[in-house]
Protein backbone atom coordinates (compact mmCIF):
# COMPACT_ATOMS: atom_id res chain seq x y z
CA UNK A 1 0.00 0.00 0.00
CA UNK A 2 1.09 3.46 -0.75
CA UNK A 3 0.11 7.04 -0.03
CA UNK A 4 -1.12 9.05 -2.94
CA UNK A 5 -1.45 12.76 -3.03
CA UNK A 6 -4.91 14.03 -3.79
CA UNK A 7 -4.26 17.81 -2.77
CA UNK A 8 -6.86 18.04 -0.29
CA UNK A 9 -5.01 19.97 2.12
CA UNK A 10 -7.63 20.86 4.62
CA UNK A 11 -10.51 17.88 3.90
CA UNK A 12 -11.28 14.83 5.61
CA UNK A 13 -8.97 13.57 8.38
CA UNK A 14 -6.53 16.81 7.89
CA UNK A 15 -9.71 19.29 9.23
CA UNK A 16 -9.63 20.71 12.36
CA UNK A 17 -5.77 21.04 12.33
CA UNK A 18 -6.49 24.56 14.09
CA UNK A 19 -8.17 22.81 17.02
CA UNK A 20 -5.14 20.61 16.85
CA UNK A 21 -2.62 22.75 17.47
CA UNK A 22 -4.76 25.40 19.60
CA UNK A 23 -4.81 21.91 22.08
CA UNK A 24 -1.13 21.88 21.76
CA UNK A 25 -0.84 25.44 22.71
CA UNK A 26 -3.11 25.08 25.97
CA UNK A 27 -1.04 22.01 27.14
CA UNK A 28 2.32 23.52 26.84
CA UNK A 29 3.27 23.81 30.21
CA UNK A 30 1.88 20.03 30.96
CA UNK A 31 3.61 18.59 27.90
CA UNK A 32 6.91 20.22 29.29
CA UNK A 33 6.31 18.87 32.70
CA UNK A 34 5.79 15.10 31.38
CA UNK A 35 9.17 15.47 29.12
CA UNK A 36 11.31 16.82 32.59
CA UNK A 37 9.68 12.98 34.09
CA UNK A 38 11.22 11.04 31.05
CA UNK A 39 14.41 12.96 31.12
CA UNK A 40 14.44 12.07 35.29
CA UNK A 41 14.90 8.25 34.95
CA UNK A 42 18.83 7.52 34.13
CA UNK A 43 17.95 5.04 31.02
CA UNK A 44 21.79 4.59 30.15
CA UNK A 45 21.59 1.27 28.21
CA UNK A 46 25.75 0.76 27.55
CA UNK A 47 26.39 0.45 31.86
CA UNK A 48 24.78 -2.57 33.53
CA UNK A 49 24.15 -0.45 36.72
CA UNK A 50 21.22 1.19 35.10
CA UNK A 51 19.50 -1.38 33.91
CA UNK A 52 16.43 -0.94 36.38
CA UNK A 53 16.16 2.63 34.99
CA UNK A 54 15.88 1.35 31.31
CA UNK A 55 13.62 -0.77 32.53
CA UNK A 56 11.44 1.81 33.83
CA UNK A 57 11.89 4.32 31.28
CA UNK A 58 10.40 1.86 28.98
CA UNK A 59 7.30 1.17 31.50
CA UNK A 60 6.61 5.14 31.40
CA UNK A 61 7.18 5.61 27.63
CA UNK A 62 4.14 2.74 27.58
CA UNK A 63 2.35 4.25 30.07
CA UNK A 64 2.41 7.44 28.44
CA UNK A 65 1.50 5.82 25.13
CA UNK A 66 -1.49 4.55 26.97
CA UNK A 67 -2.33 7.83 28.41
CA UNK A 68 -2.28 8.87 24.92
CA UNK A 69 -4.72 6.36 23.47
CA UNK A 70 -2.49 3.91 22.21
CA UNK A 71 -2.30 0.21 22.89
CA UNK A 72 0.88 -0.39 24.38
CA UNK A 73 3.25 -2.70 26.15
CA UNK A 74 7.06 -3.42 27.55
CA UNK A 75 8.16 -6.26 24.88
CA UNK A 76 10.92 -8.53 26.58
CA UNK A 77 14.05 -8.67 24.79
CA UNK A 78 17.56 -10.30 25.52
CA UNK A 79 18.32 -7.08 26.68
CA UNK A 80 16.47 -4.21 26.93
CA UNK A 81 12.79 -4.19 26.43
CA UNK A 82 11.03 -2.72 23.31
CA UNK A 83 7.88 -0.60 23.78
CA UNK A 84 5.61 -0.80 21.47
CA UNK A 85 2.61 0.65 21.14
CA UNK A 86 -0.48 1.02 18.60
CA UNK A 87 -3.33 2.88 16.86
CA UNK A 88 -6.07 2.48 14.78
CA UNK A 89 -8.81 4.18 13.53
CA UNK A 90 -12.67 2.84 13.41
CA UNK A 91 -13.70 3.62 9.87
CA UNK A 92 -15.63 1.14 8.57
CA UNK A 93 -14.19 -0.04 5.52
CA UNK A 94 -11.78 2.36 5.11
CA UNK A 95 -8.67 2.03 3.99
CA UNK A 96 -6.00 4.49 6.10
CA UNK A 97 -2.49 5.28 5.95
CA UNK A 98 0.12 3.46 8.13
CA UNK A 99 3.01 5.11 9.83
CA UNK A 100 5.48 3.39 12.38
CA UNK A 101 7.39 5.84 14.20
CA UNK A 102 10.83 4.80 15.95
CA UNK A 103 12.73 6.48 18.44
CA UNK A 104 14.71 5.14 21.75
CA UNK A 105 14.22 5.63 25.41
CA UNK A 106 17.95 5.34 26.10
CA UNK A 107 20.65 7.79 26.94
CA UNK A 108 24.38 8.28 26.74
CA UNK A 109 26.39 8.03 30.19
CA UNK A 110 26.47 11.99 31.45
CA UNK A 111 30.32 11.92 32.60
CA UNK A 112 32.48 14.04 32.82
CA UNK A 113 29.87 14.94 35.70
CA UNK A 114 31.87 17.63 36.85
CA UNK A 115 31.05 19.31 33.13
CA UNK A 116 28.03 19.96 34.31
CA UNK A 117 26.62 23.02 35.25
CA UNK A 118 23.78 21.06 36.49
CA UNK A 119 23.02 17.45 37.62
CA UNK A 120 22.43 16.22 34.23
CA UNK A 121 19.02 14.25 35.58
CA UNK A 122 17.58 17.17 36.86
CA UNK A 123 15.98 18.93 33.79
CA UNK A 124 15.84 22.37 34.01
CA UNK A 125 14.93 25.60 31.48
CA UNK A 126 18.08 27.54 30.75
CA UNK A 127 18.55 31.42 29.22
CA UNK A 128 21.12 30.81 26.23
CA UNK A 129 22.44 33.91 24.61
CA UNK A 130 21.56 32.33 21.27
CA UNK A 131 18.72 30.38 21.18
CA UNK A 132 16.75 31.74 24.22
CA UNK A 133 15.00 29.21 26.42
CA UNK A 134 16.61 25.93 26.42
CA UNK A 135 16.33 22.51 28.25
CA UNK A 136 19.00 21.06 29.20
CA UNK A 137 19.53 17.46 30.29
CA UNK A 138 20.82 14.20 29.61
CA UNK A 139 18.76 12.71 26.63
CA UNK A 140 16.68 16.25 25.78
CA UNK A 141 17.86 16.21 22.38
CA UNK A 142 19.07 12.79 22.41
CA UNK A 143 16.47 11.51 22.11
CA UNK A 144 13.81 11.86 24.47
CA UNK A 145 12.48 15.69 23.36
CA UNK A 146 12.41 14.15 19.83
CA UNK A 147 10.19 11.42 20.97
CA UNK A 148 8.11 13.64 23.09
CA UNK A 149 7.37 15.74 20.07
CA UNK A 150 5.81 13.28 18.16
CA UNK A 151 3.63 11.75 21.07
CA UNK A 152 2.63 15.02 22.41
CA UNK A 153 1.13 15.88 18.83
CA UNK A 154 -0.67 12.36 18.74
CA UNK A 155 -2.13 14.09 22.16
CA UNK A 156 -3.40 16.93 20.58
CA UNK A 157 -5.26 15.51 17.71
CA UNK A 158 -6.31 12.86 20.30
CA UNK A 159 -7.83 15.77 22.82
CA UNK A 160 -9.13 17.89 19.74
CA UNK A 161 -10.43 15.77 17.56
CA UNK A 162 -10.71 11.79 19.25
CA UNK A 163 -8.91 9.96 16.82
CA UNK A 164 -5.53 9.90 14.75
CA UNK A 165 -5.40 10.91 11.26
CA UNK A 166 -3.30 7.86 10.29
CA UNK A 167 -2.73 4.54 11.96
CA UNK A 168 0.35 4.58 13.73
CA UNK A 169 2.38 2.41 14.91
CA UNK A 170 5.27 3.65 17.80
CA UNK A 171 8.15 1.49 18.43
CA UNK A 172 11.06 2.48 21.18
CA UNK A 173 14.42 0.92 21.55
CA UNK A 174 16.36 1.09 24.49
CA UNK A 175 19.60 0.24 23.49
CA UNK A 176 20.41 2.70 20.37
CA UNK A 177 23.24 4.32 22.17
CA UNK A 178 25.07 0.98 22.97
CA UNK A 179 24.27 -0.76 19.62
CA UNK A 180 21.00 -1.96 19.45
CA UNK A 181 22.34 -5.94 19.84
CA UNK A 182 18.27 -6.53 20.37
CA UNK A 183 17.07 -4.56 17.42
CA UNK A 184 18.18 -7.20 14.79
CA UNK A 185 15.74 -10.23 16.31
CA UNK A 186 13.45 -8.65 17.38
CA UNK A 187 12.79 -7.49 14.08
CA UNK A 188 13.29 -11.14 13.07
CA UNK A 189 10.66 -11.89 15.13
CA UNK A 190 7.92 -9.30 15.21
CA UNK A 191 8.69 -7.53 11.72
CA UNK A 192 5.59 -8.58 10.03
CA UNK A 193 3.43 -6.91 12.84
CA UNK A 194 5.67 -3.77 12.84
CA UNK A 195 5.17 -2.75 9.10
CA UNK A 196 3.23 -0.13 7.68
CA UNK A 197 3.07 2.31 4.83
CA UNK A 198 5.65 4.51 5.91
CA UNK A 199 8.62 5.01 8.46
CA UNK A 200 8.88 8.52 10.77
CA UNK A 201 12.45 8.55 12.10
CA UNK A 202 12.61 11.66 14.25
CA UNK A 203 16.79 10.93 15.39
CA UNK A 204 17.66 13.85 12.88
CA UNK A 205 17.99 17.66 13.30
CA UNK A 206 17.26 21.12 11.37
CA UNK A 207 19.12 22.75 8.77
CA UNK A 208 19.45 26.21 11.34
CA UNK A 209 17.34 27.19 14.44
CA UNK A 210 14.78 28.60 12.44
CA UNK A 211 15.01 26.12 9.28
CA UNK A 212 13.36 22.98 9.13
CA UNK A 213 15.09 19.92 6.89
CA UNK A 214 14.37 16.64 6.10
CA UNK A 215 17.39 13.95 5.31
CA UNK A 216 17.25 11.91 2.14
CA UNK A 217 20.12 10.79 2.41
CA UNK A 218 22.27 8.51 4.80
CA UNK A 219 26.16 7.43 4.93
CA UNK A 220 26.23 3.70 5.26
CA UNK A 221 28.64 1.99 7.30
CA UNK A 222 31.58 -0.91 7.17
CA UNK A 223 33.84 -1.95 9.99
CA UNK A 224 36.86 -4.10 10.72
CA UNK A 225 39.56 -4.36 13.37
CA UNK A 226 42.85 -5.21 12.20
CA UNK A 227 45.91 -7.14 13.80
CA UNK A 228 49.60 -7.64 12.91
CA UNK A 229 51.23 -9.81 14.64
CA UNK A 230 55.54 -9.96 13.85
CA UNK A 231 57.66 -11.79 16.83
CA UNK A 232 56.70 -14.27 18.75
CA UNK A 233 56.78 -11.74 22.08
CA UNK A 234 57.71 -8.74 23.12
CA UNK A 235 61.34 -7.76 22.56
CA UNK A 236 64.31 -5.55 23.98
CA UNK A 237 64.68 -3.04 21.25
CA UNK A 238 68.34 -2.61 22.40
CA UNK A 239 69.03 -6.20 21.24
CA UNK A 240 66.56 -6.63 18.63
CA UNK A 241 66.28 -2.87 17.45
CA UNK A 242 67.27 -3.05 13.58
CA UNK A 243 66.75 -6.61 12.82
CA UNK A 244 63.48 -7.36 13.63
CA UNK A 245 60.02 -6.52 12.52
CA UNK A 246 57.96 -4.09 14.07
CA UNK A 247 54.10 -4.45 13.92
CA UNK A 248 53.95 -0.91 14.85
CA UNK A 249 56.19 0.39 11.98
CA UNK A 250 54.21 -1.74 9.49
CA UNK A 251 50.59 -0.47 10.63
CA UNK A 252 51.82 3.16 10.59
CA UNK A 253 52.76 2.36 6.98
CA UNK A 254 49.72 0.98 5.81
CA UNK A 255 47.89 3.88 7.47
CA UNK A 256 49.79 6.38 5.61
CA UNK A 257 49.39 4.89 2.70
CA UNK A 258 45.13 4.83 3.22
CA UNK A 259 45.21 8.58 1.62
CA UNK A 260 46.96 9.84 -0.92
CA UNK A 261 48.70 13.89 -0.86
CA UNK A 262 44.96 14.48 -2.77
CA UNK A 263 42.89 13.10 -0.34
CA UNK A 264 41.74 10.32 -2.30
CA UNK A 265 41.43 6.91 -0.70
CA UNK A 266 43.93 4.83 -2.25
CA UNK A 267 41.94 1.09 -1.85
CA UNK A 268 42.09 -0.22 -5.47
CA UNK A 269 38.33 -0.30 -6.74
CA UNK A 270 36.85 1.71 -3.90
CA UNK A 271 35.39 4.43 -5.65
CA UNK A 272 34.03 1.94 -8.41
CA UNK A 273 30.61 1.97 -7.36
CA UNK A 274 30.37 5.80 -6.51
CA UNK A 275 27.96 8.22 -8.22
CA UNK A 276 28.66 12.03 -8.60
CA UNK A 277 25.85 14.35 -7.44
CA UNK A 278 24.35 16.03 -10.24
CA UNK A 279 24.36 19.24 -11.21
CA UNK A 280 20.90 20.24 -9.98
CA UNK A 281 22.03 19.04 -6.30
CA UNK A 282 25.69 20.22 -6.32
CA UNK A 283 23.56 23.86 -7.15
CA UNK A 284 21.38 23.48 -4.54
CA UNK A 285 23.65 22.71 -1.94
CA UNK A 286 25.87 25.56 -3.22
CA UNK A 287 22.51 27.47 -2.65
CA UNK A 288 22.75 26.92 1.29
CA UNK A 289 25.69 28.61 1.43
CA UNK A 290 27.04 26.48 4.22
CA UNK A 291 29.76 27.91 6.26
CA UNK A 292 32.38 25.37 6.42
CA UNK A 293 34.70 27.65 8.70
CA UNK A 294 32.28 27.57 11.57
CA UNK A 295 31.38 24.15 10.83
CA UNK A 296 35.41 23.18 11.61
CA UNK A 297 35.68 26.13 13.69
CA UNK A 298 33.74 25.05 16.11
CA UNK A 299 35.42 21.61 16.70
CA UNK A 300 39.25 23.82 16.90
CA UNK A 301 39.60 22.91 12.65
CA UNK A 302 40.60 25.36 10.16
CA UNK A 303 41.16 23.24 7.31
CA UNK A 304 39.55 20.68 5.67
CA UNK A 305 41.14 17.11 5.54
CA UNK A 306 39.35 15.76 2.86
CA UNK A 307 39.35 14.73 -0.89
CA UNK A 308 41.09 18.45 -1.92
CA UNK A 309 38.74 18.54 -4.96
CA UNK A 310 35.21 18.54 -2.40
CA UNK A 311 33.63 21.28 -0.59
CA UNK A 312 33.35 20.47 2.69
CA UNK A 313 29.06 19.47 1.79
CA UNK A 314 30.39 16.95 -0.91
CA UNK A 315 32.02 14.91 1.30
CA UNK A 316 29.62 14.90 3.76
CA UNK A 317 27.08 14.37 1.74
CA UNK A 318 28.44 12.39 -1.62
CA UNK A 319 32.08 11.02 -0.47
CA UNK A 320 32.73 7.35 1.15
CA UNK A 321 35.64 7.82 3.99
CA UNK A 322 38.00 5.66 5.50
CA UNK A 323 39.20 6.92 8.60
CA UNK A 324 41.08 5.31 11.56
CA UNK A 325 39.27 5.22 14.86
CA UNK A 326 41.92 3.53 17.39
CA UNK A 327 45.66 1.94 17.25
CA UNK A 328 46.68 -0.03 20.41
CA UNK A 329 50.61 -1.61 20.24
CA UNK A 330 53.33 -2.16 22.74
CA UNK A 331 53.57 -0.58 26.29
CA UNK A 332 51.16 2.58 27.04
CA UNK A 333 51.80 3.26 30.65
CA UNK A 334 53.75 5.59 32.92
CA UNK A 335 57.19 6.02 32.13
CA UNK A 336 59.62 3.98 29.55
CA UNK A 337 59.12 0.53 28.16
CA UNK A 338 61.94 -0.02 25.43
CA UNK A 339 60.19 -3.29 23.37
CA UNK A 340 59.74 -3.84 20.03
CA UNK A 341 55.73 -5.12 20.42
CA UNK A 342 54.78 -8.53 19.15
CA UNK A 343 51.44 -7.36 17.47
CA UNK A 344 49.51 -3.89 17.10
CA UNK A 345 45.99 -2.99 16.54
CA UNK A 346 43.62 -1.12 14.33
CA UNK A 347 39.86 0.16 14.17
CA UNK A 348 38.85 1.16 10.39
CA UNK A 349 35.32 2.24 9.64
CA UNK A 350 34.43 3.23 6.53
CA UNK A 351 31.48 6.04 5.59
CA UNK A 352 29.35 4.70 2.33
CA UNK A 353 27.42 6.41 -0.42
CA UNK A 354 24.81 4.81 -2.17
CA UNK A 355 25.74 2.28 -5.08
CA UNK A 356 28.52 1.15 -2.33
CA UNK A 357 28.28 -2.51 -0.38
CA UNK A 358 30.27 -3.03 3.18
CA UNK A 359 31.79 -6.59 2.25
CA UNK A 360 33.25 -5.55 -1.18
CA UNK A 361 34.96 -2.33 0.58
CA UNK A 362 36.26 -5.03 3.60
CA UNK A 363 37.32 -7.20 0.87
CA UNK A 364 39.66 -4.29 -1.03
CA UNK A 365 40.94 -3.57 2.47
CA UNK A 366 41.78 -6.99 2.95
CA UNK A 367 43.65 -7.03 -0.70
CA UNK A 368 45.27 -3.73 0.06
CA UNK A 369 46.50 -5.07 2.78
CA UNK A 370 47.65 -8.05 1.63
CA UNK A 371 49.59 -6.83 -1.37
CA UNK A 372 51.59 -4.43 1.18
CA UNK A 373 52.32 -6.91 4.19
CA UNK A 374 55.94 -7.13 4.27
CA UNK A 375 57.35 -10.87 5.60
CA UNK A 376 57.32 -11.93 9.44
CA UNK A 377 53.69 -10.19 9.37
CA UNK A 378 51.21 -11.72 9.55
CA UNK A 379 47.42 -10.18 9.61
CA UNK A 380 44.05 -11.28 11.31
CA UNK A 381 40.84 -9.52 11.22
CA UNK A 382 37.62 -9.54 13.29
CA UNK A 383 34.52 -7.27 14.21
CA UNK A 384 33.57 -6.98 10.65
CA UNK A 385 29.96 -6.05 9.24
CA UNK A 386 28.35 -2.85 8.09
CA UNK A 387 24.93 -1.60 6.36
CA UNK A 388 24.95 -0.09 3.21
CA UNK A 389 23.63 3.99 2.63
CA UNK A 390 20.22 4.82 2.02
CA UNK A 391 18.75 7.32 0.18
CA UNK A 392 14.74 8.16 -0.51
CA UNK A 393 13.01 9.72 -3.47
CA UNK A 394 12.41 13.18 -2.58
CA UNK A 395 9.55 13.23 -5.19
CA UNK A 396 7.39 11.06 -3.74
CA UNK A 397 3.87 11.32 -2.22
CA UNK A 398 4.88 11.43 1.36
CA UNK A 399 7.40 13.15 1.50
CA UNK A 400 5.83 16.31 -0.71
CA UNK A 401 3.03 16.26 1.64
CA UNK A 402 5.36 16.12 4.74
CA UNK A 403 7.25 19.20 3.13
CA UNK A 404 4.44 21.32 2.77
CA UNK A 405 3.39 20.68 6.13
CA UNK A 406 6.65 21.90 7.31
CA UNK A 407 6.81 24.82 5.39
CA UNK A 408 3.44 25.30 6.65
CA UNK A 409 4.72 25.33 10.15
CA UNK A 410 8.05 27.17 9.75
CA UNK A 411 7.27 29.81 7.36
CA UNK A 412 9.83 28.18 4.67
CA UNK A 413 10.00 24.76 2.80
CA UNK A 414 12.75 22.58 4.32
CA UNK A 415 16.09 21.95 3.57
CA UNK A 416 16.62 18.86 1.74
CA UNK A 417 20.06 17.26 3.04
CA UNK A 418 22.19 14.24 2.95
CA UNK A 419 23.78 12.81 6.68
CA UNK A 420 27.33 11.96 6.53
CA UNK A 421 26.43 9.49 9.32
CA UNK A 422 24.60 6.02 9.85
CA UNK A 423 21.26 5.55 11.21
CA UNK A 424 21.40 1.56 10.95
CA UNK A 425 17.38 0.77 11.50
CA UNK A 426 16.17 3.25 8.73
CA UNK A 427 18.37 0.09 6.41
CA UNK A 428 16.87 -2.43 8.27
CA UNK A 429 13.45 -1.11 7.76
CA UNK A 430 14.36 -0.70 3.81
CA UNK A 431 15.83 -4.11 3.52
CA UNK A 432 13.57 -6.41 5.95
CA UNK A 433 10.06 -4.87 6.19
CA UNK A 434 10.09 -3.01 2.64
CA UNK A 435 9.67 -0.04 3.71
CA UNK A 436 11.14 3.80 3.17
CA UNK A 437 11.30 6.19 5.59
CA UNK A 438 10.64 10.26 6.38
CA UNK A 439 14.05 11.58 8.42
CA UNK A 440 12.42 14.56 10.38
CA UNK A 441 13.77 15.98 13.36
CA UNK A 442 14.55 19.10 15.17
CA UNK A 443 17.94 18.89 16.93
CA UNK A 444 20.50 21.35 15.88
CA UNK A 445 24.06 21.07 15.66
CA UNK A 446 25.24 22.92 18.85
CA UNK A 447 22.56 20.62 21.14
CA UNK A 448 26.11 18.97 22.55
CA UNK A 449 24.39 15.55 22.34
CA UNK A 450 26.62 12.97 23.86
CA UNK A 451 28.54 16.23 25.74
CA UNK A 452 28.05 17.77 29.18
CA UNK A 453 25.38 20.24 29.36
CA UNK A 454 23.21 18.67 26.36
CA UNK A 455 20.31 21.05 25.37
CA UNK A 456 17.11 21.05 23.34
CA UNK A 457 15.60 24.50 22.52
CA UNK A 458 12.00 25.13 23.83
CA UNK A 459 11.39 26.02 20.39
CA UNK A 460 12.34 22.84 18.92
CA UNK A 461 10.21 21.16 21.17
CA UNK A 462 7.10 23.43 20.69
CA UNK A 463 7.18 23.80 17.21
CA UNK A 464 8.49 20.18 16.53
CA UNK A 465 5.07 19.25 18.07
CA UNK A 466 3.40 21.48 16.24
CA UNK A 467 4.92 19.83 12.67
CA UNK A 468 4.45 16.55 13.86
CA UNK A 469 0.77 17.76 14.15
CA UNK A 470 0.68 19.03 10.61
CA UNK A 471 2.88 16.36 9.17
CA UNK A 472 0.07 13.57 10.43
CA UNK A 473 -2.77 15.44 9.08
CA UNK A 474 -0.49 15.59 5.38
CA UNK A 475 -0.29 12.17 5.48
CA UNK A 476 -3.56 11.05 6.40
CA UNK A 477 -5.11 13.69 4.04
CA UNK A 478 -3.73 11.24 1.27
CA UNK A 479 -5.51 8.37 -0.26
CA UNK A 480 -4.08 5.21 0.70
CA UNK A 481 -4.20 2.59 -2.50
Amino acid sequence: MTLRDNGAANRGPNSGLANVLDSLADGQAAALERLFQFLAIPSISTDPAYHDDCLKAAGWCADTLRETGFDARVEVTGGKPMVVGRWRGTDSGASRPHVLFYGHYDVQPPDPLEAWTMPPFEAHLADDPTHGKVIVARGASDDKGQVMTFIEACRAWMNAKGTLPVDVTVLLEGEEESGSPSLEPFLQAHGQSLKADIALVCDTGQWDARTPAITAFLRGLAFSEVTLSGPSRDLHSGIYGGPAQNPIRVLAELIAGLHDDAGRITIPGFYDDVQEPSPEQRKAWQALQFDADAFLGEVGLRVPAGEKDRNVLEQLWSRPTVEVNGIVGGYTGPGTKTVIPSEASAKFSFRLVPGQQPAKLIEGLHRYIADRLPADVDVAYKGEGGSPAVGFDTNAPAFRATAQALEAEWGKPPVIVGCGASIPIVEAFRTRLGMDALLVGFALEDDRIHSPNEKYNLSSFEKGARSWARILGALGSNDAA
